[in-house]
């Protein structure tokens, strides 16, 4: 498969044409036209303004993950004949795309120890079962999962459930993405999240954008970057990878841009896998040392200043490039590019917070913001990429270990005294079951299975619970390798098929309200019906809260209001449909909610590049351009040029150094997996450095976290390549 010039355009628009052809045209495009929030990405449309409509009422906002994740859901239901042909073992056989493709689970489906097969079961049988192993378990021995496809409204019941039944053990999907993000932000400026909007990046000159590829994984943030080009704006790509879609991309919506393709960085710096604090210590040395700061900014509304400028002027510029895998004479390019920036930008994505020092990693990049004034001021700022499209939103409405102060002193006004253990976050959860301390688990939507790293060790794991309830709309790999003793599977509505409407965050802090619509099957049922029939069977309505009751978004949008700070809007927003931006995140002013009222510097020391033996690279996991998080849409990624999944791809000097040909079958193995038969292909990536597919090669992610937001490193994993003989191969732990 030869990899084009150019990325996005007629690729894009020929799949979409696609699938309205297969699907029916005029109900693909009523659906996307509905007053839903999009599925997919935090960068977020929909709502309100209208189906591929984004909060600056752009037309059109869409793109082909948008159409994928619909036509996900448009799939017709799974027969119960399904089910009885298919054992588990032959489910565990089946592919992440091929599991995706089976149809909407339209029955609750349950699987005990001794059974081979899923069965069906009655809803209330399901929800009885559920109630009664729930009283049963000892609410230290549980746990509450979510996804951030879920709605505000489910998140915050589950957690509420959560609380009311007695844990703290309630956790989302950001823990493996972007939590080192929002510890890192919050330690450094007082807010973890983004302190941009939309309207900021329509105004910024430059933006650096660090360890993500958002060609594939947020298409639409690819309009703005066309954007900011062509009004003479500069853009700075830091990757390990060269991505083609980040050096060329046809925008859709534009005619030129479809045509003759738009030039999208202006800058591309190729770091080592890891060498990112050493990258951005090497352009802080040169900001610092030519002169080129804000010195009134920094004296003003900053701390901690001296001890970074005096970190810099220590580091050896030899040290700087060996760990960072880049020239000298390129970080002062970056510097020199940024020196002339008026209004800048730092966005990232996971290629930054998945490492042990994620959120080191993080308190980097605001310290090159902070050091020419680029945070708290209009166009310019700190710009997270998140993923799910409500990840933010399970965070603010407490889906989370630990509840804030005011949420707290608020239940406690209701009669809910929630728990003062500590929680845990994902991956001690994971741990924990794996010693056998869990006997209850729920999961609101996701793939706890295959969001984990080590996946080996996930399955084990997750078959150390006595229960666990699965929410989903689709089969993924977690209904086939990650069952517990006994494993239900409650099938539930998609956003657009609520009877009640919803709300979700995007990344930039604005909460949308999608309106639902007509159900697809008989079966599925609300997520937020489904967790109040829970709450009611197993806490039963003689508490402080009325679970029946709470099966009314519009009550559920009160008590967030009530104890989620900001959100104060929302409980009338299913009246008046007004939709807002939480007040206090968006940063346009240079005062900081630190105890000191003043952004931090923090200079963390460079970390030393791991010693690699004979045969060893450093392995990044990445999404291919046809899927969305773990879900596998396409077996091929036609923006990196390959038909298949089963690849790891090397700069050329490496594989001509480890002896190796193109397309020639290898084994790559570690102290945690094995992984044989796979394909070598040769890829525009730094020295030393693999990028492997993910969630297959999750076998090969040891479970090292960084120690701060317990982010596991995803992007930092050491792997033999070679051909070892069965013998050599066995003895691998």
């Amino acid at each position: 498969m030869t990899p084009p010039k150019s990325r996005g355009g007629w690729q894009a628009v020929r799949y979409s044409l696609g699938a309205a052809q297969k699907l029916g045209p005029i109900r693909v495009w009523r659906a996307m036209r509905s007053h839903n929030a999009c599925k997919t990405c935090a960068l977020g449309m929909g709502g309100q303004m209208g189906g591929m409509v984004n909060e600056a009422r752009r037309f059109p906002e869409v793109c082909k993950k948008s159409f994928q994740a619909m036509a996900a859901d448009m799939q017709g239901r799974i027969e119960p004949r399904f089910f009885e042909t298919y054992s588990l073992n032959e489910l565990r056989g089946l592919s992440p795309r091929e599991l995706e493709s089976c149809g909407r689970i339209a029955d609750p489906l349950i699987a005990g120890p001794e059974d081979t097969h899923y069965r069906p079961i009655s809803w209330d049988e399901a929800l009885g079962l559920i109630g009664d192993r729930l009283r049963a378990a000892p609410p230290e021995r549980s746990f509450f999962y979510s996804s951030g496809r879920s709605s505000n409204e489910a998140g915050f019941l589950m957690q509420l459930m959560a609380r009311c039944y007695g844990t703290n053990h309630v956790n989302n999907c950001s823990y493996y993405c972007h939590q080192a993000s929002g510890v890192g932000l919050g330690d450094s400026l007082g807010t973890g999240t983004a302190t941009v909007n939309l309207e900021d990046v329509e105004q910024c000159d430059l933006l650096f954008l660090i360890g993500g590829n958002p060609a594939s994984n947020h298409p639409r943030l690819m309009t703005l970057l066309k954007n900011l080009r062509n009004r003479g704006g500069k853009i700075v790509v830091i990757n390990p990878v060269k991505e083609v879609g980040l050096q060329n991309f046809r925008v859709p919506s534009d005619v030129k841009s479809m045509l003759l393709g738009t030039e999208i960085a202006s800058c591309y710096v190729q770091p080592t896998i890891g060498g990112d604090i050493a990258f951005l210590a090497g352009v802080t040395k040169c900001l610092i040392e030519s002169g080129e700061t804000d010195p009134a900014f920094i004296e003003a509304a900053t701390e901690d200043y001296e001890a970074l400028r005096a970190y810099v002027a220590a580091l050896p510029w030899c040290e700087i490039e060996a760990a960072s895998g880049v020239r000298r004479d390129q970080m002062e390019h970056v510097a020199r590019v940024y020196a002339k920036s008026e209004r800048a930008i730092f966005a990232w994505t996971m290629g930054i917070t998945h490492h042990e020092h994620g959120t080191e990693n993080v308190q980097w990049i605001v310290n090159l913001a902070l050091l020419r004034g680029m945070v708290g001021r209009e166009g310019a700022g700190l710009m997270p990429i998140r993923g799910h499209s409500n990840v933010q939103g399970l965070g603010s409405v407490g889906v989370s270990p630990a509840l804030r102060q005011a949420a707290v002193e608020g239940l406690a006004a209701l009669g809910v005294q929630p728990p003062t253990f500590k929680g845990h976050d994902t991956m001690a959860m994971m741990e924990a079951s794996a010693r056998g301390e869990m006997d209850f688990g729920f999961c609101l939507g996701g793939n706890l299975y295959g969001s984990n790293p080590d996946s080996r060790f996930a399955g084990e794991a997750l078959s150390q619970v006595d229960t666990l309830v699965y929410l989903s709309t689709t089969l993924n790999t977690g209904h086939a390798h990650g069952l517990g003793k006994t494993t239900l599977i409650l099938p539930v509505l998609a956003r657009d098929e609520e009877a009640q409407s919803t709300t979700q965050e995007s990344m930039f802090s604005y909460v949308r309200l999608s309106d639902g619509g007509p159900r697809r099957h008989e079966g599925p049922r609300s997520e937020v019906d489904v967790v109040a029939e829970i709450g009611h069977r197993a806490l039963g309505e003689h508490g402080p809260l009325s679970w029946s009751a709470l099966k009314d978004h519009d009550e559920i949008r009160r008590l967030i209001a009530r104890l989620v700070p900001g959100f104060e809007k929302i409980e009338t927003i299913g009246k008046t449909k007004q939709e807002f931006e939480i007040p206090g995140r968006i940063l346009h002013h240079p005062k900081f909610a630190t105890p000191s009222g003043r952004a931090r510097f923090r200079a963390h020391p460079v970390p030393k590049p791991p010693v690699l033996g004979k045969n060893q690279l450093r392995l990044m996991t990445v999404r291919s351009e046809g899927q969305f998080n773990s879900v596998v849409y396409e077996e091929k990624d036609i923006y990196r040029g390959q038909e298949r999944r089963d690849v790891i791809l090397l700069n050329r000097r490496d594989i001509e150094r480890l002896g190796l040909a193109v397309d020639q079958r290898v084994t790559v193995w570690n102290e945690v997996g094995t992984m044989p038969g796979i394909l070598v292909r040769e890829f525009d990536i730094a020295e030393g450095c693999a990028l492997m597919y993910y969630p297959e090669a999750n076998v090969l992610v040891p479970r090292a976290t960084d120690p701060r937001s317990k982010t596991p490193a995803f992007k930092s994993a050491i792997v033999t390549v070679g051909c070892p003989e069965p013998l050599e191969l066995m003895a691998k732990p």
